[in-house]
């Protein structure tokens, strides 16, 4: 049966590490190795033999003639982890192992925001999470200096100054107290990375209502709703008008049109009305005919 390639790979790191020494005699490997960077690897002894080095994604071949350096040019190794060097000189086959670390050179972000949508006034409502990465991809632990900022289109401005740990930077912001998009922006030295959040109007904040009669039917409209900073509550929103009269209750849903609700009900004298929209409760009236 023909072995593949990975196969035969895995075949010798079992019988290197059967029976073979944690670090080979026959070849002289560096404790870390850059990763992205060329590597040579010098060698010990006489004759020709092949060198295996296997890490994360990575599955390398060189031949080598025992007494001078194999080398891997640049960009080559550069998946950061552990890796196994396996030689195989005749019959013998020797292991050592040997890391490849990140660069401390940011090439690019992982920038990850949430919400895409809130309410306006949020206490810490927004996150943003940066991952720092070298120019293969791989993330950089050591500590990198990163900044936070957020800026809505009111014009209110929020910044952090943050160091990343094992890779990662993360921070919490307050939505503005005015509706209309924001801007999160990660930036590592020149290197930035931007996400738009959408800040909405909250919960309707005093809702007030008031009627007069039409015949047999009261008109009955809200002042304009606005949220507790003072947003224009969106078109579409249902208020909830009930009529309370002799034991009865009626209840009629509305859409706000140019930010006012509007209903005609029955004018029944001592009738008590009330409106809502989600959980926030306005006024009641009671209505004892015109005056």
């Amino acid at each position: 049966m023909k072995l593949s390639y990975i196969s035969l790979l895995a075949g010798l790191c079992l019988v290197g590490l059967r029976f073979a020494p944690a670090q080979t005699k026959s070849i002289i490997l560096p404790q870390t190795v850059l990763a992205g960077s060329e590597v040579s690897i010098p060698t010990v002894g006489n004759g020709s033999a092949v060198l295996y080095v296997v890490g994360p994604g990575q599955a390398l071949k060189t031949n080598v003639q025992m007494g001078e350096a194999a080398s891997f040019p640049a960009g080559v190794l550069y998946n950061a982890g552990h890796y196994l060097a396996i030689l195989v000189n005749g019959s013998s086959t020797e292991t050592g192992e040997f890391d490849v670390v990140p660069s401390s050179l940011p090439d690019s972000l992982g920038f990850l925001a949430k919400p895409s949508r809130l309410p306006v006034g949020v206490h810490n409502g927004i996150s943003g999470a940066i991952y720092v990465f070298d120019a293969y991809r791989n993330l950089i632990t050591t500590p990198v200096p990163v900044s936070l900022e957020l800026s809505s289109s009111s014009g209110a401005m929020q910044s952090r100054t943050l160091t990343t740990k094992n890779g990662l930077a993360w921070a919490e912001m307050d939505s503005a107290e005015k509706q209309g998009a924001a801007r999160l922006v990660a930036r590592v030295g020149k290197i930035s990375s931007t996400r738009v959040i959408e800040q909405v109007p909250g919960d309707p904040c005093r809702l007030t209502i008031s009627a007069r009669q039409n015949g047999a039917r009261l008109e009955i409209e809200t002042s304009p709703v606005r949220d507790c900073s003072g947003n224009s509550i969106p078109d579409g929103t249902i208020v909830s008008f009930t009529e309370t009269f002799d034991g009865t209750q009626s209840t009629v849903d509305v859409p706000l049109k140019q930010g006012i609700a509007r209903v005609d009900m029955p004018a029944n004298k001592g009738a008590k009305i009330s409106v809502a929209s989600g959980v926030v409760e306005g006024n009641e009236i009671r209505w004892e005919g015109p005056r």
